[in-house]
């Protein structure tokens, strides 16, 4: 029989919800199950309005139950001598920001019928960029009287984050917002599920969500003040005075499992639950992320992590997402940089461009691309379809070709996608070497990380660096179940947890000389086309662009 200890990490995603269970001694990931949530477009709602993603709360619960349940019983049948018993702890990571409406008691609108089928009482996905008025007109007040805000979130509030869905929604939906007791992050409101404390006098805040998406901090003490809140709206100063006083970190529980959710799950009641954070920041953690690390978790967009280590002194840096205490390892400087769009640029050339009609799949036009050199194509691309969010911290870009011809081909314009992807990553890593945040090593990890070696072999050409591969295919859950095994009281502390339950995969994607030979001239040419359409102070003179774009190509087709 038997005697493992093993956590749970809920991993909550875009599209789905996964369970994975991790015996505690090592991380081995024992067993785990995904459900693809049943409202809207996989997991998404949408609308007519490009801009508006949403989700139903509904199916986090629902979600929460399926998987736990899911995963206890694929353990049972791996593991001899499993019993539910010997799970000790919860972790939890969500999407974000991503908030919700919710009544005085912590019950979601849209859970009550009235609100059900109402998008603005469901949850407010990430992904939503209906609020970029509502975040410029934060940034510029920011701007004018409370500058030190932005200068932790680089410069500019995202229509992607807390205060400006939620002003948005003042705005666009009053009868909602007035509804509404509190906003709660997805990231916070499933820990509460769990433990019972959906209460808004009991919830628990994480600092990964309120910090990178809700500009707290605890030398202003805590979240935007009333007055400068007030000044957006006087509603929203009401709403400050009924938002939690203190954020914590991942090393803190919750609360305990119910019975309820014990009898719902097949889990053990009073385990304790941690503290939720965000995906991404849980990915770093379970990627093994420490100071001197870059963690790139890739997917559908890209997120690039780093900490500090707990004695440094962090200067403000343009441009990044956040500069958050705790945020990602407690005791350290979480900071937060990212690509709105990394796997989706790719998506939206296969699912809505189609250039090969049905036969035009990942994998076909992988392998083709597979086939040409750097710079054979002539081509050369800006990776903002869906906005700049590091180093420009602009919503309104958008994407570029520029290079093509007559015979240019399905194959070349999927590769100057991938570079375009990796052109941006490089234009991150050096924002933090800029500012003293040297990135000594790369550990990836994601979906693109664990399935497309080409894309990985690019990067490693285009910045010129090693890259490793997290050993987990399922990061952000492992990070999550680090977390549920330091509250439960297996380790003392994050970093313990990670030094026995992360690891990475063997052999790593080097540079090849001659490819970043080349990817260093494309990229001088990716940054003036970067400065130009991105940057007020970029002179625009892009005259010698196409000219040396086809030099490189007639160079490398000569070899």
């Amino acid at each position: 029989m038997s005697n493992a200890n093993y956590v749970v990490g809920l991993d909550y995603g875009t599209n789905s919800v996964r369970a994975l269970l991790v015996d505690v001694s090592d991380g081995r990931e024992v067993a785990g199950a995904a459900w693809t949530y049943a409202h809207g477009d996989e997991g998404v709602i949408l609308c007519r309005d490009p801009n508006l993603a949403r989700q139903h709360p509904r199916d986090y619960l629902e979600g929460a139950e399926r998987v736990i349940r899911s995963a206890l019983a694929a353990a049972r049948r791996s593991v001899r001598g499993f019993r539910p018993s010997q799970v000790v702890g919860v972790g939890v990571d969500t999407t974000g920001s991503t908030p919700m409406p919710v009544d005085a008691s912590g019950r979601p609108l849209a859970l009550q019928r009235r609100w059900a089928q109402n998008l603005a009482a469901m949850a407010w996905l990430w992904k939503d960029h209906t609020a970029t008025a509502e975040a410029a007109e934060i940034t510029a007040l920011a701007r004018e009287l409370r500058p030190h805000f932005l200068a932790q979130c680089g410069g500019a509030y995202s229509s992607e984050w807390f205060f400006s869905k939620v002003l948005c929604c003042r705005r666009t939906a009053p009868d909602v917002f007035d509804a509404a007791h509190l906003w709660v992050e997805c990231s916070d409101w499933v820990p509460a599920l769990l433990t019972g404390t959906e209460a808004p006098d009991r919830l628990t805040v994480g600092v990964c969500a309120a910090g990178h998406k809700a500009m707290y901090n605890d030398e202003w003490g805590g979240y935007p003040d009333a007055d400068f809140l007030g000044r957006l709206d006087p509603a929203l100063a009401a709403l400050r005075a009924r938002m939690r006083p203190k954020a914590t970190t991942i090393d803190h529980p919750a609360g305990c499992l119910t019975d309820e959710w014990a009898r719902r799950t097949g889990l053990p009641a009073g385990i304790p639950v941690a503290t939720g954070a965000l995906d991404a920041h849980l990915g770093a953690v379970g990627s093994g992320i420490a100071p001197g690390t870059l963690a790139i978790i890739v997917g559908t967009s890209a997120c690039h992590m780093m900490v500090t280590p707990p004695e440094a002194a962090v200067p403000d840096i343009p441009g990044l997402c956040g500069i958050v205490r705790g945020s990602i390892v407690p005791g350290h400087v979480g900071l937060e940089a990212g690509q709105s769009a990394f796997g989706d640029i790719f998506n939206w050339f296969v699912n809505h461009v189609r250039p090969l009609g049905r036969a035009g799949s990942h994998e076909v036009l992988t392998e083709a691309a597979a086939r040409l050199r750097p710079g054979e194509s002539g081509l050369l691309a800006l990776d903002w379809n869906n906005g700049n969010r590091t180093v420009l911290a602009d919503p309104q870009l958008s994407g570029l070709l520029v290079g093509q011809t007559l015979y240019t081909t399905p194959a070349e314009i999927y590769r100057a996608l991938i570079e375009a992807a990796a052109f941006g990553t490089l234009r991150i890593i050096e924002r933090f070497e800029e500012y003293g945040q040297r990135v000594e090593r790369i550990v990836a990890c994601g979906g693109i990380a664990e399935k497309n070696p080409l894309v990985m072999q690019i990067l490693a050409d285009v910045t010129g660096r090693p890259i490793r591969v997290a050993r987990s295919s399922q990061t952000c859950a492992l990070g999550a179940a680090m977390a549920a095994a330091v509250v439960a009281g297996v380790y003392p502390n994050v970093p313990a947890a990670q030094a026995a339950m992360a690891g990475l995969r063997p052999g790593a994607y080097r540079p090849r000389a001659a490819a970043h030979a080349v990817y260093r001239e494309l990229y001088e040419l990716y940054r003036m086309l970067h400065d130009a359409f991105g940057t007020p102070e970029g002179d625009g003179r892009l005259y010698p662009v196409m000219k040396r774009l086809i030099d490189i190509r007639n160079r490398t087709r000569r070899r």
